[in-house]
């Protein structure tokens, strides 16, 4: 018997724009397929996740509900911020949960990344890899591992022209988070980037897991609790974020729009 078509949608994450803000591959599965496909699917639409959604059989919930699962080109992920933002699109959108809507702000609660001193021996590593000669602060993420680097202004971080092949020499098991403090007349609260080579991403053009650090590190340091973020990469991207301090929850609220769709033939 063939296999069953496989729908796919390409949706633009944390915009409202096409072309704008983060994009992912969102496919739909009616059926078990193995890793090896789900990576070779991935790895063929070469963006920087493509998330698989399958329906789940739950008698207890009313509701329905789904499996997720998140690949980069060359792996997968145990989280993916903007993927899961494109999925709950896709489904609000065409009508998969049970119920069409109009969507405009998606909310995604997820555990918050708090960052820890830690003792670089390879200071000079990230330094080059950046491309910068100093730095404002730099820590880890005690969750995903990363670096998370703070530069002196929102324009440092803008300008930034990272060498790739020496950030995969640099120490921590994802990426590097780079952020800095916006300007007032901005209407933002700190701008960021990230980069993640290791995985097959060279930058990611808005991330949402590592916003979960952001808002941690930009609370303690701004004395709030609320943000809106603004991604730096040429891509673009607006967050609004709220840092739940008493559950440790960060809540992640961004727009979405389907830019295309079609189906895997294999």
């Amino acid at each position: 018997m063939a296999k069953k078509l496989v729908q796919y949608y390409v949706v633009d994450a944390f915009t409202d724009s096409a072309f704008k803000g983060n994009p992912a591959a969102v496919c739909l599965l009616e059926e078990d397929r193995d890793e090896e496909w789900l990576q070779a699917v991935a790895s063929e639409f070469n963006i920087s996740e493509t998330c698989y959604l399958t329906r789940l059989t739950d008698a207890e919930s009313p509701n329905p509900r789904f499996r997720l699962r998140w690949f980069t080109p060359v792996a997968e992920m145990e989280l993916c911020g903007h993927a899961t933002l494109a999925a709950a699109h896709t489904l609000f959108s065409t009508d998969l949960n049970g119920e069409a809507q109009d969507c405009y702000f998606i909310e995604l609660d997820f555990p918050a990344a708090p960052t820890a001193d830690f003792n670089f021996s390879e200071v000079s590593l990230i330094l080059k890899a950046l491309g910068v000669s100093s730095v404002v602060d730099m820590k880890i993420t005690t969750t995903c591992e990363d670096i998370f680097v703070v530069l002196p202004s929102a324009k440092s971080v803008a300008d930034l022209q990272p060498k790739f092949d020496e950030m995969k020499k640099c120490p921590g098991r994802r990426g590097i988070i780079v952020s800095g403090l916006a300007p007032p007349e901005s209407g933002f609260d700190f701008y960021s980037r990230f980069f993640c080579p290791k995985f097959g991403v060279n930058e990611d053009p808005v991330c949402g897991s590592a916003h979960c650090a952001l808002a941690t590190y930009w609370s303690q340091k701004l004395g709030k609790c609320d943000f809106v973020a603004y991604s730096a990469s040429p891509r673009s991207g607006i967050l609004n974020i709220h840092l739940d301090e008493q559950n440790r929850r960060v809540q992640l609220r961004g727009k979405a729009i389907t830019v295309m769709q079609g189906s895997l033939l294999v």
